[in-house]
């Protein structure tokens, strides 16, 4: 049984070692325990008014398992390695312990940028594709984690569009890609060929810069880390659900917003991420321009919203200590740990509808 356990975590992650757990034990036995938590929902595809909100999902809390490290539970709720870190400061990554609360940040707010076709948060690690509007029926957006350039081949900023797509792609690496890698003793061929071991994936978008692509992987524990050659990799499930979506001419817009604010309601949400290690802009500069922004825009002015006033301490908290979650920053009294201690307590299981 341990033999047929530890397979099935191998090859099939969470959801293979439920198979075999059921299969074992009988799937009357292990269907009839029933958890008093809700279920998880799925963390990829929201309805917003572009008019009036900025913010889309919900952040929700779940218990580690005996198995379960970041990698296995950042895919399983469409979130990237680093999110899953910045959110749980103090936790292992690798062996969170069972019965620790982790907070899954599937709240997002949307980069500053125009809502059409892709845009790219890099300090996010992050895709959003805006489909586009369709008559009498409320905007969507689409939202994947990414792996993106390493420091020394950083993605670009600014903006270009999908020109072609290829499913089943082969790799051929540049020369300076084959120079590295022969410094390292792993010398690759000029051409990898279509399948498990190419790190393209299974289907590759490429972009109007050369040599630059939104694709697949080979190895998913990457995504939501700095660990490419520029290019965006994505989920293999991920990644399928984009080629089919986008079609070729969609424009793309990178950028690179640590420090986002947005309105939702009544409140003005900010989501702060790490800055990217090589990123030496002044930060506080950036977070004063972005409020000011915000508090400027057309939204600002709906409803309650010009009555409002930030919470100092929690924005300053927020900014000293990236943890990449949405927060209400204009909810007077509230502090960090109360915003935690709130959550949605979800099961530790597949969100339906997930991707």
């Amino acid at each position: 049984m341990e033999h047929q356990i530890l397979l099935a975590r191998r090859q099939g992650g969470f959801i293979g070692l439920l198979c075999v757990l059921a299969l074992l034990s009988g799937c009357q036995s292990f269907t009839s325990v029933k958890s008093s938590l809700p279920a998880p929902v799925a963390t990829h595809e929201f309805s917003f008014d572009p008019a009036r909100d900025d913010v889309v999902g919900t952040v929700q809390v779940i218990k580690a398992r005996e198995e379960d490290t970041f990698p296995d539970i950042a895919r399983r709720f469409n979130v990237g390695f680093e999110e899953m870190v910045s959110a749980n400061p103090g936790v292992d990554p690798w062996v969170p312990h069972a019965g620790t609360e982790i907070v899954i940040p599937t709240q997002f707010v949307l980069p500053d940028a125009p809502r059409k076709g892709i845009v790219v948060n890099l300090a996010a690690m992050r895709l959003f594709y805006f489909p586009p509007a369709q008559p009498g029926a409320p905007r969507k957006v689409i939202t994947h984690p990414l792996g993106i350039g390493r420091v020394e081949w950083k993605t670009p900023i600014g903006t270009t569009k999908v020109v072609s797509k290829k499913e089943a792609p082969s790799w051929i690496p540049t020369p300076s890609i084959r120079k590295e890698h022969a410094a390292d003793g792993d010398p690759l061929p000029a051409v990898v060929p279509p399948g498990p071991d190419n790190p393209l994936g299974t289907h590759v978008l490429k972009l109007g810069w050369q040599n630059y692509s939104i694709h697949g992987t080979d190895k998913p524990p990457s995504i939501g880390l700095r660990g490419s050659h520029g290019c965006l990799r994505m989920y293999p499930e991920d990644i399928v659900r984009i080629y089919n979506d986008v079609p070729i001419g969609t424009p793309v817009r990178v950028v690179n917003q640590p420090q986002v604010f947005g309105w939702r309601g009544d409140a003005l949400y900010v989501q702060v991420y790490p800055a990217l290690e090589d990123d030496k802009r002044n930060h506080g500069t950036l977070v004063k321009q972005a409020l000011t922004t915000v508090l400027t825009s057309p939204e600002a002015q709906l409803d309650a919203r010009p009555r409002l006033a930030i919470n100092q301490v929690l924005l300053d908290e927020a900014i000293k200590n990236p943890r990449a979650i949405a927060l209400p920053i204009t909810q007077p009294d509230l502090t960090l740990q109360s915003y935690l201690a709130r959550l949605t307590r979800v099961e530790n299981g597949l969100p339906l509808n997930a991707n």
